[in-house]
């Protein structure tokens, strides 16, 4: 979170007065994202086993990043049922497939190598503007996300702003849009990079903030009355925790899926140059490679320097410290995915095979298991990812009590 985010949201004395409310925060990762409705999913139970008559929804505030958007607007659209909406989240991400998701098709070359996968990429691009066909994606959140509902829970009072982020090809500049409840005091900002504008979300938005750089392709979004093509949220993202302070949150869990520690697997190395599949997969694991922990910890660091003013000068500030926690895989999903490979799609599975993108016997295996993880939409790894977030949910359970044992409604 930036300084001046803080500075201008709390300091400044013509800024709008928010009431601080939790906010949830879902960081991109393609597949990996299901990591996130595990974690969810262990909080709602956590919470039915406290208080088993409460049933309303957590989080009046939820941001999204590229799949974490997905996974933000699935929840805004089914907040008025409360825990309810965790539980139809999972059930979606277990019934997903990647052919849901986009189309590789199997071309009939003799065997897969990078000659064939090349060929086989460059039909793509020439017919999507990138290497996978997303139509099944659009299909897919037309069925399933329901924009409508979203305004119904702002009305309502089940929530009180959704956001969801994307990158700009055409200006460099990193956006965010916001869909709020219509006396909701924040107003659009612009930053160093950064800039917020408010409007209803749409599946273009949602598309736009998915679309990993150079596997889906860009989506054209109209700002400031004029045309920009869009891509990944993820990229550029430089303050993640930024915009829930500024939309009002003064709770703010993150849940992330990256890992800042990419070793090779199992500590194997070797002299071998990348393939390309390596090259790519660390490339995707840079564009995802999120400034979570930092923002997170400077957060941490202002709000402590603030508790620690005397009682006076702190009662004095218009000013309250902001309470993140952020949750992160307790375990490689790197190594995870590697274990999963065979159930990709045919198409897929022998593209990346032919990138080398599958070769556990070179070196940098982590980089290349990265690229397969973002695109294994199928059950065997969901699954594995979801009971991986329900353990790490658990484990935290001291401290995720605390944060919803706040004030924050």
């Amino acid at each position: 979170m930036s300084l001046d985010t803080l500075i201008t949201t709390t300091f400044n004395p013509m800024a709008p007065k928010v009431s601080g409310s939790r906010a949830l925060v879902l960081m991109g990762g393609g597949a990996r994202t299901a990591y996130q409705v595990g974690v969810l999913k262990g909080i709602a139970h956590l919470l039915r086993t406290r208080s088993p008559e409460r049933n309303d929804f957590p989080f009046k505030i939820l941001l999204g990043t590229s799949a974490g958007a997905l996974n933000a607007t699935y929840l805004a659209s089914h907040a008025e049922q409360g825990l309810g909406s965790i539980d139809q989240l999972c059930t979606f991400w277990r019934q997903l497939r990647s052919a849901q998701v986009y189309r590789l098709p199997t071309f009939p070359w003799p065997w897969p190598n990078l000659l064939s996968s090349g060929l086989t990429l460059m039909l793509q691009v020439r017919q999507h503007r990138a290497l996978l066909d997303t139509l099944p994606l659009v299909d897919t959140l037309h069925r399933h996300v329901m924009l409508e509902r979203i305004e119904d829970a702002l009305r309502k009072g089940a929530l009180e702003a959704v956001a969801v982020t994307a990158s700009s090809y055409t200006s460099g500049e990193h956006w965010t849009f916001c869909q709020t409840t219509a006396d909701h005091p924040c107003a659009p900002w612009r930053r160093p990079g950064r800039r917020a504008s408010m409007q209803p979300l749409t599946i273009e938005h949602l598309m736009a903030s998915s679309a990993i750089p150079f596997l889906f392709p860009a989506v054209p979004l109209w700002v400031d009355g004029r045309k920009e093509y869009f891509g990944d949220g993820s990229m550029r993202q430089l303050s993640p925790i930024s915009p829930a302070i500024q939309l009002g949150a003064r709770d703010v869990l993150v849940i992330g899926v990256g890992q800042p520690q990419r070793a090779s697997l199992g500590g194997r190395s070797s002299d071998e140059d990348p393939t390309a599949g390596t090259i790519a997969g660390h490339a995707l694991a840079s564009v995802f490679h999120d400034t979570l922990q930092a923002d997170v910890e400077q957060a941490q660091r202002v709000s402590r320097t603030i508790a620690q003013l005397p009682p006076e000068v702190a009662q004095a500030l218009p000013y309250r410290p902001v309470n993140v926690l952020a949750i992160q895989p307790s375990v490689s999903v790197d190594e995870l995915a590697l274990k999963h490979v065979d159930v990709l799609p045919a198409g897929t599975r022998r593209t990346l095979v032919g990138l080398g993108a599958l070769d556990t016997h070179r070196a940098a295996n982590s980089s290349a298991a990265a690229l397969a993880s973002y695109l294994l939409f199928e059950p065997d790894f969901v699954n594995a990812l979801i009971e991986c977030g329900q353990r790490d949910a658990q484990l935290r359970e001291s401290e995720l009590l605390a944060f919803f044992d706040t004030q924050a409604s």
